[in-house]
C-alpha cells in the first residue's frame, strides 16, 4: 500500500478557499485548494496542522469566515503541538526574515515531517527556494503542487 502523503496549509492558503475569485490566479489557488481537500476526504493526502494555525486564523481580522476556518480545523485529527524545539527554530527563522507566522509554520511544518507546505504567499516561496534557513520541508503554491501530484 503506498504511503500517503502529508501536507500542512498555511493560513493565508486556508483563507484562499473564502476569497473572491475574480482574478485568475485567485481562482486558480482556491480551486487548488479546493482539490486538495476533496484528496483529504478521499484519504489520498494527510492534512495535518499545527495550534499556531488556529492562533492565527483567531487573529485574522477578516471575522465572517473564521467560523467556516474553524470547521475545517475541527475536521483534521492531525494536530501539531509546537514543542520547546520548534519554538527555537521559529524564533531562528524570524531573525533570518521570515515573518512571526511564517517562521511557526515551517517550523511546525518541519517537526511534523510533512511533505509539503502549501501557501499563497509568494514571498515566503522565496525566502525557502533561496534556502533561507535550510528548510527541512518543500514550500509550495497549491497550484504548482496540483500540477505535480501524483496520488
Amino acid at each position: 500500500m503506498p504511503r500517503i502523503p502529508s501536507i500542512y496549509l498555511d493560513a493565508c492558503a486556508l483563507i484562499r478557499l473564502f476569497d473572491e475569485r475574480s482574478q485568475s490566479r485567485v481562482r486558480a489557488e482556491s480551486q487548488a485548494v479546493e482539490e486538495f481537500f476533496t484528496r483529504v476526504f478521499q484519504g489520498t493526502v494527510k492534512w495535518v496542522i499545527g495550534e499556531v494555525l488556529e492562533a492565527e486564523i483567531l487573529n485574522n481580522p477578516y471575522n465572517e469566515m473564521r467560523p467556516a476556518v474553524l470547521e475545517l480545523l475541527a475536521s483534521t485529527a492531525d494536530r501539531m503541538i509546537l514543542t520547546d524545539e520548534a519554538f527555537r527554530r521559529a524564533d531562528f527563522l524570524e531573525k533570518l526574515g521570515y515573518g512571526a507566522f511564517d517562521a511557526l509554520h515551517l517550523a511546525c511544518a518541519e517537526q511534523a515531517q510533512v511533505d509539503v507546505l502549501l501557501t499563497t504567499d509568494d514571498r515566503f516561496i522565496r525566502r525557502v527556494r533561496r534556502g533561507l534557513g535550510n528548510s527541512a520541508v518543500t514550500v509550495e503554491n497549491p497550484v504548482n503542487w496540483r500540477r505535480g501530484f501524483t496520488p
